[in-house]
């Protein structure tokens, strides 16, 4: 099958309102396809749920050791997360303890999506800075990496030897050679790759272990890092914090823009990834929620899995309007 699958439906009322489309791929550690929806060689960029991958050099270099990271520095390093304060805090001190600053950062500014710091900025008349930027870990993540092999201060041009050894990273886990990249929001390279390959990436990383190869080790450190701190991967009410905390640190999983999702399940071994056709969020959480519950890592009773598989729509008079559901189809 190549036509992208119906994995989510929106119900209104008795009526089918709605359906989001797209590509599921569960592969295992070895790199093969245990179970697939739609069309597995669909080309798709990751986004920011490949940020583990790209995090790869940062600890496969030295660099986390010889700048005593610790395991909330690997999870913000692979973070998408909310610019609360206590991610904005955590990312202000590590630069400083690389003795750089803000201005060094090349993400850009963003308006926290945080609640408590947005409206802190509001009060303060402030302005939001690089560190509110979602992907401020990931990037100091990058200049830790810079400051350790010594390059230039334009860590995120595709040409810099870190985008070059991400790329061969990137490449090495997906088992695949990108067809090209394109410029994420936070002004980083993102290469494509297709469904499949992310999810053999993911595989690698489930079934990697400590006596493996360094890429190996790193991958187990990665990986254990965002499962030990959820809340710094993302952040309060987000789909990433609440699954991971609902499946007892047992599963990795990462969101990625416009519908991508991926999820690293070492007790069996298997990466997953999905891609959503139309981009939507509430489609990309749906689906792998539903995913997690198939494999038998989330509770589907779980507060976390019922906000997200079956949820209700509620109208702005709390009424219950229909719901949003895994395809029956996909299920």
């Amino acid at each position: 099958m190549t036509a992208p699958h119906i994995l989510t439906e929106i119900w209104r009322g008795p009526v089918l309102e709605s359906i989001h489309t797209g590509h599921v791929v569960i592969s295992d550690h070895a790199g093969q396809i245990v179970e697939s929806w739609g069309n597995p060689d669909h080309i798709t960029y990751p986004r920011s749920s490949c940020k583990m991958i790209q995090a790869l050099p940062l600890v496969e270099s030295g660099a986390a050791d010889a700048f005593g990271l610790t395991t909330e520095h690997l999870a913000l390093s692979c973070a998408s997360h909310q610019g609360a304060f206590i991610h904005t805090d955590r990312v202000g001190k590590w630069l400083s303890n690389l003795g750089l600053r803000e201005s060094d950062l090349r993400c850009g500014p963003q308006e926290p999506a945080d609640i408590p710091a947005r409206n802190a900025l509001v009060k303060t008349d402030d302005s939001p800075c690089q560190f509110h930027n979602n992907c401020s870990g990931k990037h100091s993540g990058f200049l830790t990496w810079n400051k350790h092999m010594g390059h230039g201060a334009d860590y995120h041009d595709p040409s810099h030897p870190l985008q070059v050894t991400i790329k061969d990273a990137f490449e090495d886990t997906t088992g695949e050679t990108s067809p090209g990249y394109g410029i994420d929001g936070c002004s980083a390279p993102n290469y494509a790759t297709s469904v499949a390959g992310l999810a053999r990436a993911m595989g690698f990383f489930a079934g990697a272990s400590e006596s493996g190869s360094a890429r190996e080790k790193a991958a187990v450190r990665l990986r254990e890092a965002m499962a030990l701190h959820p809340e710094l991967v993302a952040g309060e009410t987000r789909a990433c914090t609440e699954l991971m905390r609902a499946m007892d640190g047992k599963v990795s999983i990462k969101t990625g823009a416009d519908g991508v999702f991926v999820a690293i399940i070492p007790e069996k071994k298997l990466g997953v990834a999905l891609k959503i056709s139309d981009g939507a969020t509430r489609a990309s959480e749906c689906t792998i929620a539903a995913i997690l519950v198939r494999l038998g890592v989330l509770d589907p009773e779980h507060p976390a899995a019922k906000k997200r598989l079956n949820t209700p729509i509620l109208n702005w008079n709390g009424v219950n309007c229909g719901t949003i559901n895994a395809a029956k189809s996909f299920i």
